[in-house]
């Protein structure tokens, strides 16, 4: 928004609005970057802080810490008055992230039945979906609100915040929570209730064995680093770094600056972007229907194609037709880049998107299982970060190039699925070593060493 520029980013405006600035180059700015991207840093920092608070007080007050630390980071960013206030409230909205990602995805794994686990879990990456979407619908009225239209933008964010502080205070613990912090009786009463029967023995020694086998790692970062932990810790690692080089941060983030390089005016890259966010919207609703059906690996693997050649087609366009100065494309073909732009969110969304939370949240056991995916948090963080910071500069230095950049991790990543990646669609979480790691072709060769849990000898 012009009114946002100039109060914080002047160099920004004035760039934007120079008539023979280059097209790829205009909103180039490290600060303007560092706004984005700093949120990533701090939710990077915070994972592992949240890691500990998760496993020693449970996912219910991880939650509640992360809705404390977006309240916070509203009044900071909507009252803004300088450039170092909004950005310190963008590090206590990434440090509410660190929080909430953490303790969100492993909350949703631990209720959800096995058959339903996938559906579930992906209604997390649903909500974030609907969240970008509401986001760009808000930008999108508020935008022509001068000159304050920024303030609302970012107050209204302090909805979500406020829901999810008052959700998390009614919603119950999770059973394997309870049961891991010596409140059995307690875990046994709300896994009847989640289930909805009274027989659920199997399910409730199930949890006591995992609880028991965890209790006896001391140190569950450093299991992490032994051998037989090595196939989740690379795989949800993995899964984190591919996420960003997709592109798609990049283009979510960044999406109306996209369309305004191509030619659309500041209206209408806002309603493009409005257009996209349906569009993962929409297409995040497929994952959940399809996840437990037709299982991780083919929505993955399809979903690779799909972003690839979106994404080639993209970049030929732009080498082709739009120049570093003078006009934007013709309409038509910036309409076709919007098209191809909702192609490759759509491929992402049902795929690469929601997998990339699910999968981590569902292959660590008990023992490893919150640290592990603490790295799997600060893995995302960090290159969504360097991602964040880096896209305008990249698209200023290698123009049209960076559509071709990410479209060759796009290979990287179909070739690691196809060759790595085994199938969980269906598997009990505390079932997977046996069911899954002992059964594939590469990852059971680390299976080999005992793999029961350290047990600190006196």
């Amino acid at each position: 928004m012009d009114d946002f520029l100039k109060k914080f980013f002047p160099a920004v405006f004035e760039k934007k609005h120079h008539a023979l600035e280059n097209n790829y180059c205009k909103y180039d700015n490290q600060f303007l970057q560092l706004f984005t991207s700093c949120l990533y840093l701090a939710a990077l920092i915070a994972s592992f802080v949240a890691s500990k608070v998760c496993s020693k007080y449970g996912r219910k007050l991880t939650m509640q810490i992360a809705s404390i630390f977006f309240i916070i980071g509203v009044i900071l960013t909507a009252g803004g008055i300088n450039i170092e206030m909004i950005i310190f409230g963008r590090i206590f909205l990434g440090f509410g992230v660190g929080f909430a990602n953490q303790a969100v995805p492993l909350f949703l794994s631990e209720i959800a039945p096995p058959n339903l686990r996938g559906a579930l879990n992906i209604s997390f990456q649903l909500f974030i979906t609907i969240g970008i979407l509401v986001s760009n619908l808000i930008n999108y009225f508020t935008t022509n609100v001068h000159p304050h239209g920024w303030r609302i933008s970012l107050g209204i964010a302090g909805v979500p915040a406020l829901m999810l502080c008052l959700g998390s205070i009614l919603i119950c613990e999770t059973p394997t929570s309870l049961i891991e912090r010596h409140k059995v009786e307690e875990g046994r009463k709300v896994l009847r209730k989640i289930r909805g029967v009274e027989n659920v023995d199997d399910e409730f020694d199930s949890i006591i064995h995992a609880c028991e086998m965890a209790k006896q790692v001391k140190d569950p970062f450093r299991k992490l680093m032994k051998p037989v932990s090595r196939p989740q810790l690379v795989i949800s690692i993995c899964l984190q770094i591919f996420q960003q080089f997709t592109g798609i941060n990049a283009i979510m983030f960044y999406a109306p600056v996209l369309f305004q390089t191509v030619g659309f005016g500041n209206d209408a890259a806002l309603l493009s972007s409005v257009i996209t966010g349906l569009v993962n919207v929409f297409s995040t609703v497929v994952s959940i229907y399809v996840v437990d059906r037709a299982g991780r690996r083919i929505l993955l693997l399809e979903a690779c194609v799909q972003m690839f050649i979106s994404q080639v087609i993209i970049g030929i366009i732009l080498f082709k037709e739009l120049k570093t100065t003078g006009d934007n494309l013709s309409k038509g073909e910036a309409i076709f880049v919007v098209i191809l732009v909702c192609t490759f969110v759509m491929g992402f969304a049902w795929s690469w998107g929601p997998l990339g939370w699910l999968i981590p949240s569902e292959i660590f056991p008990l023992e490893t299982r919150s640290a592990g995916f603490a790295f799997a948090v600060s893995t995302n963080m960090l290159f969504t970060f360097i991602i964040g910071q880096a896209f305008l500069s990249m698209l200023c230095q290698m123009q049209a190039g960076i559509f071709f950049f990410f479209a060759a991790w796009v290979i990287i990543m179909g070739a690691f699925t196809w060759f790595l990646l085994p199938e969980t669609k269906g598997v009990p979480v505390d079932a997977m070593v046996d069911k899954v790691w002992k059964q594939h072709w590469f990852w059971r060769s680390f299976m080999i060493e005992d793999d029961r849990p350290d047990v600190k000898v006196v």
